[in-house]
């Protein structure tokens, strides 16, 4: 097949099908939690959440864009079978194990649960039925990536923004009262409060995950040249990067002016839910069951076409289409019987490859600067992944304050970045390893899967 260039259109619609993949209902739930209790500072708060939780992402696609869809191709740097397994952990975690039974149980407690009779919410088969169906529809809206593009980026992506556009038009013409004074961190540090939220929504992760789908969508568009692929890519990226910034400075927004309205809240999910029946009535309630369907839909499906594109790689004896139908029951399942414990599980996972995942995104951008040594990417993960693990067992309940107070003196550490800084002395130390004591591996890992 002839490269195609593709049309502004198709770049588009390639964009917004990104930006409806990242937006899932966690991402909406942030932005109005930080604007309530930033209120004066909501705009520095926000411009630090959007540093890490635009900024990382759409670094995370430049990134999978340049080294072909693979997070594989930049975690093998480290070594062949580091790239594997860390690939393969990722998308486990944040695929069946966590982000995809997630979509479905969030989606059926703000989307259903609100419209039923407390006999109904307490009957097990009613959770049983929604998530069957919210299943199905995923495996059937997955199952011809070919027509990902048109299913999300030209339906589902403009009803999304269409109903979030009901949603935060009438706050802006009336607005739910006046701005109030900032709470907590946000008082005398905003941006950086604002930028460890942002870090906390993971989407770091989920555009490695996602890169895989994009790229062979566009390639289903008839692009072939990799650098073309890898441009259309990045102008994807650009594309998703600014509609999520619209979106959450909008959300933002209502959080900030609705704690006259409706008081102070413990979530983002009860402000949005409050504000949503403050501004429309009973209406509210279906406005925003919409918005965290659709949100939850594009999501789930994302996450199974890239965790089933990915694994079809790895193995020719799984097909794309029957891993498709095994993610879809599988997480229908864990949905059903036990995402509590999993979560309790898979949370410290992911907190603990996040940080690596970082580490290695933003050392492949300057991978040229250090001629790719492998001891660079050894240094600098060693200390963030010892640091991670420590997070992770606190997550997890483990009981690990000795050894957090004996490293107190690491900065950031009690903010949860405290991997930042050994991290680039790490890094430091590898590249004086290989370039004075000869440590100059390189490896050239296989991108195909």
């Amino acid at each position: 097949m002839a490269n195609k260039a593709l049309t502004v259109k198709e770049i588009f619609a390639v964009g917004l099908m990104l930006f409806a993949l990242f937006l899932g209902a966690g991402n909406m739930i942030f932005p109005p939690f930080l604007g309530q209790q930033a209120g004066e500072n909501a705009w520095l708060g926000t411009a630090g959440f959007l540093i890490t939780g635009v900024g990382l992402p759409l670094l995370g696609v430049i990134a999978i864009a340049k080294a072909g869809g693979s997070v594989q191709s930049i975690a093998g740097r480290v070594s062949p079978l580091f790239g594997v397994i860390f690939t393969i952990v990722m998308y486990l975690a944040i695929g069946p194990f966590f982000g995809i039974p997630r979509t479905g149980t969030v989606a059926y407690e703000i989307s259903v649960s609100p419209f039923l009779s407390e006999n109904l919410n307490k009957n097990p088969l009613i959770l049983l039925i929604f998530t069957g169906l919210f299943f199905s529809l995923t495996a059937w809206l997955s199952l011809n990536p070919m027509k990902l593009v048109d299913r999300i980026g030209k339906v589902l992506t403009p009803l999304l923004l269409l109903v979030l556009t009901i949603l935060v038009g009438k706050s802006f013409i009336s607005p739910m009262g006046e701005i109030q004074p900032p709470h907590k961190d946000y008082v005398s540090a905003p941006v950086f409060k604002g930028f460890i939220e942002g870090y906390l929504t993971m989407d770091t992760i989920a555009a490695l995950v996602f890169g895989i789908v994009v790229i062979s969508a566009i390639m289903d568009k008839g692009v072939t040249e990799e650098k073309q692929i890898a441009k259309v890519c990045i102008q994807a990226g650009v594309i998703a990067a600014a509609g999520l910034a619209l979106v959450y400075l909008s959300l933002s927004f209502i959080g900030a002016t609705s704690t006259e309205a409706i008081g102070l809240q413990e979530n983002g999910g009860a402000i949005l839910s409050k504000a949503a029946t403050y501004l429309y009535g009973e209406a509210g309630t279906v406005i925003l069951a919409l918005a965290i369907f659709f949100a939850c839909i594009t999501t789930s499906v994302g996450l199974v076409s890239a965790t089933a594109q990915y694994f079809s790689r790895l193995s020719s004896k799984l097909s794309y289409s029957r891993l498709v139908v095994i993610l879809s029951i599988f997480s229908m399942a864990i949905a059903n019987a036990g995402l509590t414990k999993l979560i309790a599980i898979s949370l410290p996972v992911l907190i603990m490859i996040y940080p690596l995942a970082i580490v290695m995104l933003l050392l492949s951008f300057i991978d040229s600067l250090f001629k790719g040594y492998s001891a660079v990417y050894i240094g600098a993960l060693l200390p963030t992944g010892l640091i991670s693990l420590l997070d992770a067992l606190h997550v997890a309940k483990v009981d690990v304050s000795a050894v957090m107070n004996a490293l107190d003196f690491i900065p950031f550490l009690s903010a949860g970045i405290g991997w930042l800084i050994p991290a680039i002395i790490g890094g430091i130390i590898g590249f004086l390893s290989a370039s004075l004591l000869g440590w100059k591996t390189v490896y050239q890992p296989d991108t195909e899967c």
